[in-house]
């Protein structure tokens, strides 16, 4: 299989990943600082209990281990661990009267409702740190038991200004969005593609398979590749569930599996009352570039430079640095949306905050055309025309060239800069 020849390269606890790769890892991890340090590390100061969520190996146990280095760690992926703490709560957590680290927490979902007990009883700040990589079943726990007790702080691959502290890291722009933000491969130097491939498998036969118990996984595995080839795209659940060959229910609850492990989102749209013309379906983005390209079987920077889907790649990779730079800020991703309209405008990234909008289009050309303009010109004109209490705060335009201008208003802004600008 072609996963084998990495055994997953996951550090998920297989036997049989060198520990010298773990270890390189380690020490590499170490020496680069996460642009979330600074929000984690605050949250810590502010209620007994804060819960580090985002996908498999983006780096959250590293993170905490370096945050929290005095507490005791615990990692519930651990089978004897997780046995201690299911069959035995309390005596598992009395070990730690003054907290720990707690990795893989949706392990043992029954430990939040003895944790809410213990934050009543003794709410000091940063007590207990949380990981975890599976938003479904965490979101609920926080939501039924630790409500007003937990920040929560979401971790995902690396930014790119993350990703240059590294010494081999991507340069140009279509290696840059071909390999992705997983740090891993970058740490112990290797090839993102390959290891990607050893990530999907492993998830599939790991996260979905205890998520939902699917019987038939090359089936789920056949979802997400076409998934992949509609990022960037609004959501059609009939037409991806008959491309699949899946119900349109199925296809619904395989997009929301893909959620829970926090490999997709889903941009709601924007719209208002005063046209009836809104497109009203979300839009799909994988949360990493890479991964994309991996489910896509696009091997070389080059196959993507020229690859049809490359526009939609690009702003897949786009969206991903705004989401990761509001994320490493403690800003509200529900804020951002797109737009669409049956015939005429459409926005790629509209943000919204206290009745101000950023609108962002997102153009992989290198050289700035007239014509890229055309969309956020309407849109300011719409706005203009019609009584609402929403007004454009700026404009932004998101390109695959590399020098910055102030054009009919717009903010044009070069790939390679998107972590200078606040979003």
């Amino acid at each position: 299989m072609w996963a084998s020849g990495w055994c997953g390269l996951m550090d998920y606890g297989l036997s049989c990943i060198a520990p010298i790769v773990s270890q390189t890892y380690n020490r590499c991890m170490k020496a680069h600082k996460r642009l979330l340090e600074h929000s984690l590390l605050a949250a810590a100061q502010q209620l007994p209990i804060v819960l580090l969520t985002g996908p498999r190996q983006a780096g959250k146990t590293t993170l905490v281990r370096a945050c929290f280095a005095d507490k005791p760690y615990v990692n519930l992926e651990a089978l004897d661990s997780r046995e201690f703490a299911s069959d035995d709560p309390r005596g598992f957590l009395a070990q730690f009267p003054e907290g720990a680290v707690l990795d893989e927490v949706q392990q043992v979902p029954s430990l939040f409702s003895y944790l809410q007990v213990l934050a009543d009883e003794n709410p000091r700040p940063g007590r207990f740190i949380l990981t975890g990589s599976e938003n479904l079943s965490l979101s609920q726990s926080v939501t039924q038991s630790l409500a007003g007790r937990v920040a929560v702080r979401n971790l995902l691959p690396l930014a790119y200004t993350e990703l240059q502290q590294f010494p081999n890291h991507p340069a140009r722009l279509w290696e840059v969005v071909l390999a992705g933000g997983f740090p891993r491969p970058f740490a112990v130097g290797m090839d993102a593609g390959e290891w990607l491939e050893g990530y999907i498998g492993t998830y599939v036969e790991r996260d979905v398979r205890r998520l939902a118990n699917l019987g038939d996984l090359s089936a789920f595995q056949t979802f997400m590749r076409l998934a992949a080839g509609r990022t960037g795209q609004e959501v059609n659940l009939s037409r991806l569930g008959n491309d699949a060959g899946v119900s349109h229910n199925t296809a619904r609850h395989w997009l929301s599996l893909l959620e829970a492990g926090f490999l997709i989102w889903q941009l709601p749209p924007w719209f208002t009352n005063y046209t009836s013309r809104w497109v009203k379906a979300p839009k799909l983005h994988f949360t990493d570039s890479g991964l994309v390209c991996a489910l896509l079987g696009i091997h070389t920077a080059q196959q993507l430079e020229f690859h049809p889907l490359r526009g939609a790649i690009f702003e897949t990779w786009v969206v991903g640095e705004i989401m990761k730079y509001r994320l490493q800020h403690n800003r509200p991703a529900r804020s951002v949306f797109h737009l669409r309209q049956t015939r005429g405008v459409e926005v790629d990234v509209l943000i919204e905050e206290a009745n101000e909008l950023t609108a962002v289009e997102v153009k992989s050309g290198q050289t700035v055309a007239r014509d890229f303009f055309d969309n956020l010109t309407a849109f300011e004109k719409q706005l203009a025309e019609n009584a609402t209490p929403i007004s454009l705060k700026q404009q932004r335009l998101v390109y695959g060239g590399e020098a910055s201008q102030l054009r009919l208003g717009v903010q044009v802004m070069p790939w390679n800069r998107l972590g200078e600008y606040q979003w």
